[in-house]
């Protein structure tokens, strides 16, 4: 097991009351992999129409290997004009 941290930006500091959010992942956990735990451990996120998870500075593919260094941030969809 593997512990990650989440930083939280937007509607998402909301949902995690918090700016950040630990969550325990599997070795070799992929991006989808979290997106799953962290809507499981966090039921408000299914809410939103869509948000994107970025790992160290870039935007992550559901497929991408995470590892427990990897600075990882929730990105809530954005409105506005």
């Amino acid at each position: 097991m593997m512990k990650v941290n989440v930083l939280a930006f937007g509607i998402a500091k909301e949902i995690f009351n918090g700016s950040s959010a630990e969550i325990d992942l599997n070795e070799e956990a992929t991006v989808s992999d979290l997106r799953t735990a962290l809507e499981e451990k966090y039921p408000r996120l299914k809410q939103l129409a869509s948000f994107m998870l970025a790992v160290n500075n870039e935007y992550a593919e559901g497929n991408d290997i995470l590892q427990q260094r990897d600075e990882i941030a929730i990105i809530p969809p954005v409105s506005g004009g």
